[in-house]
């Protein structure tokens, strides 16, 4: 080899044993700091920046990177002064949310498991597919404070008058405004006297006054129709949520019960709880 290109060749190993280590190489573990005996990983650094409130999370990515290692080393700084010297309620307290931490994540895994797409899938079906279509109406109404109020509008509407001119002018309703439009909606959404004369109705007609613990309505029913089962894409969120649900609620109930437990018979006044004193504080 030339005499020329030996600096070359050390150079080169020099330069790369100066380089940081390969990204293959960095992982939750890789040390990033170090606090006394107390060690700071990567790790760390990832969840207390996943923790971060949203406008905090939008800041650049090096930026984020030296005020996240900064508060973990400050807090580490600080939490050496005190070492394990703590207060009673200070100790019960880490306990209680360490046990806390610990079923929330054993609750999210039972949640994570139960959303299955076989799980969805099924559930759908269950709910939907053998659903009939339901009928849902589109109506408006005049909301008035009295009988005779509503008799009066009643008597202007069969004379001609306009039925969302006299909602914007006369309704105590907050639809009043839109003239008296409430939008679609289906049995079950309407308290049951509105309700009961809706679907005792033909699209197009308008109501006697109906009373309500909301006042006196004069109704108008615009048009109906019929409505499928909505698309898995549309109602896939609500069922995930109703599974993990049903699943944290089965779980809960099954570990409580297969829990080995025993209350003590003491007899406690329940009003201790809110003594301090007894924490030494």
């Amino acid at each position: 080899m030339p005499k020329a290109s030996k600096p070359l060749l050390v150079l080169a190993l020099v330069a790369g044993f100066a380089l940081p280590a390969a990204a293959e190489e960095i992982g939750p573990d890789t040390v990033v700091a170090r606090v006394g005996a107390t060690e700071i990983t990567l790790g760390h650094m990832i969840v207390l920046r996943a923790q971060l409130p949203a406008e905090y999370q939008q800041l650049p990515d090096d930026v984020l990177y030296q005020a996240v290692l900064d508060q973990l080393i400050r807090q580490s700084a600080v939490a050496e002064q005190i070492g394990t010297e703590l207060s009673l309620g200070a100790r019960l307290s880490l306990e209680n949310e360490q046990r806390s931490y610990l079923a929330g994540e054993a609750l999210a895994r039972v949640a994570e498991e139960a959303a299955t797409d076989e799980a969805v899938q099924t559930a759908y079906e269950a709910a939907y597919a053998a659903a009939e279509p339901t009928t849902e109406f589109q109506a408006a109404h005049i909301l008035l404070e009295s009988q005779e109020a509503a008799q009066a509008v009643l008597a202007e509407l069969e004379n001609g008058a306009d039925f969302a001119e006299l909602a914007k002018s006369k309704s105590v309703g907050p639809s009043g405004p839109n003239g008296g439009d409430l939008g679609w909606f289906s049995a079950g959404m309407m308290v049951k006297p509105f309700e009961d004369a809706v679907l005792a109705m033909e699209p197009g007609t308008v109501s006697g006054p109906v009373e309500t613990q909301f006042g006196w309505h004069i109704i108008k029913l615009n048009e109906t129709r019929l409505k499928d089962a909505p698309p898995l894409n549309e109602v896939r969120a609500d069922i995930v949520q109703q599974l993990q649900r049903d699943a944290m609620e089965a779980a809960l109930e099954k570990y409580t019960a297969e829990a080995e437990i025993t209350r003590t018979e003491i007899e406690i006044d329940p009003a201790i709880l809110k003594n301090r004193d007894l924490l030494g504080e």
